[in-house]
C-alpha cells in the first residue's frame, strides 16, 4: 500500500486478499475506491496488457496554460549546448515569481521524464537570482515538454527483475565554481525505476574523483533499491550491477589496494569496496556511447539526445 497524504494506491498478487484488505480499512474510515488506477498524484496510468503506460499530459497541459505557451513551437532538445549558463548570464529579472513557480512545477513533472533531470537541476541552481536568460532558458523547456506531452515511461508486464545502474559525472562541468554534476539511472530489469543529476558537494581534483563520488551516490541508492525489493519479497538472480565509464573509477572499486593518492575518498572508496568484496555488488566498465546517464550530467546535441532518450527507456506509448 502507498499512501500520500489521502490517497492511496493498493495492490497485490491476490485480488481476493486486496478486496479483503479494502474491506478492513471501510470499517474504520470513510474510503472511496475508484478501481483500476488511472491518475495519481498528476501522473496518469495507461494500462494495457503489455503493461503500464506512465505520463503526466495533463499536468503539462495545465501548466502551459498558466504560462500561456499552450500554441508555443515544439523543440527538440529541453537545452542548448553551445550556449552555458552561468549564475550571471543575461538580467536579473525583476519579478521572481513565475520564474519559481515553473521550476518547481518542472521539479515535479521529473518525476516520469529523465530526459529533461539535467536541464531542470539547472535551473534550480538559479532560484535565488534568476535572469532573463535563465527564464528564456525554462521557456524552452517548456516548449520541448510541449513536443513531448505523452511521453513517459513504459513498464512491460513481462519484466526480469535484475538491478542494474549507470552511473556518470560531467567533470567540472559547472562553470561558476566547476563542481561537477553527478547522476544515475536505477533500472529494474528494463525500467528505470530511479534517478537523479545533481551538482557534487565540492570540486574534484580529476575526472576518476568526480566519477567515483558518483559510483558512492550510486551505490547508496541501488542499495536502497535491493532493500526495498527484499522488504516486498522480490528475490534477485543476479549481482546488481553498476556500470562506469571511467576506467580508473572501475578498478579503483575493484582492487584491494588503497592508493595513497585518493585518501580523500577514504570513505567512498571503503563505502563502495565493501559491497563489491562481499560479492553483493558489481562495477563494470562500459562504453562512453553506451553511457544513459550522460544524458543527465550536461546538455547534448539533438541527434545524440534522441538516441540516449530511446536507450533509457522513454516511450510515448507501449514499445512496438
Amino acid at each position: 500500500m502507498l499512501v500520500y497524504v489521502d490517497d492511496f494506491i493498493i495492490t497485490g498478487n491476490s485480488p481476493q486478499h486486496t478486496d479483503r484488505f479494502i474491506e478492513s480499512l471501510s470499517t474504520r474510515f470513510s474510503l472511496k475506491d475508484l478501481d483500476d488506477i488511472s491518475y495519481f498524484l498528476g501522473i496518469e496510468v495507461h494500462r494495457t496488457k503489455e503493461g503500464l503506460h506512465l505520463t503526466q499530459y495533463k499536468y503539462i497541459s495545465d501548466l502551459l496554460q498558466r504560462t500561456n505557451m499552450t500554441d508555443c513551437k515544439p523543440i527538440a532538445t529541453p537545452m542548448c549546448p553551445n550556449t552555458p549558463l552561468t549564475l550571471f548570464s543575461g538580467t536579473p529579472l525583476d519579478d521572481l515569481t513565475e520564474f519559481r513557480m515553473v521550476v518547481g512545477s518542472l521539479q515535479y513533472l521529473s518525476l516520469t521524464r529523465p530526459d529533461i533531470s539535467f536541464s531542470v537541476n539547472k535551473m534550480s541552481q538559479f532560484m535565488h537570482r534568476p535572469t532573463h536568460d535563465h527564464w528564456q532558458a525554462v521557456k524552452r523547456i517548456l516548449r520541448y515538454r510541449a513536443g513531448t506531452m505523452r511521453r513517459g515511461i513504459f513498464l512491460a508486464a513481462a519484466n526480469r527483475p535484475i538491478l542494474h545502474a549507470f552511473t556518470d559525472a560531467d567533470w567540472g562541468g559547472n562553470k561558476d565554481d566547476y563542481i561537477s554534476t553527478r547522476a544515475y539511472i536505477v533500472y529494474l530489469g528494463a525500467h528505470p525505476v530511479v534517478w537523479s543529476s545533481k551538482k557534487q558537494t565540492g570540486v574534484s581534483q580529476s575526472s576518476t574523483e568526480a566519477e567515483y563520488r558518483s559510483l558512492a551516490n550510486t551505490t547508496s541508492e541501488v542499495c536502497w533499491t535491493l532493500s526495498l525489493l527484499q522488504e516486498l519479497g522480490i528475490s534477485l538472480p543476479t549481482t546488481p550491477v553498476i556500470y562506469c565509464d571511467n576506467i580508473g573509477a572501475t578498478y579503483l572499486a575493484a582492487n584491494p589496494v588503497f592508493h595513497s593518492h585518493m585518501k580523500h575518498l577514504a570513505l567512498d572508496n571503503h563505502f563502495v569496496r565493501q559491497f563489491v568484496q562481499n560479492g553483493q555488488l558489481r562495477v563494470s566498465h562500459v562504453n562512453s556511447a553506451d553511457q544513459l546517464a550522460d544524458a543527465l550530467t550536461k546538455p547534448l546535441p539533438r541527434p545524440l539526445f534522441r538516441v540516449l532518450c530511446d536507450k533509457i527507456g522513454l516511450s510515448d506509448g507501449r514499445p512496438s
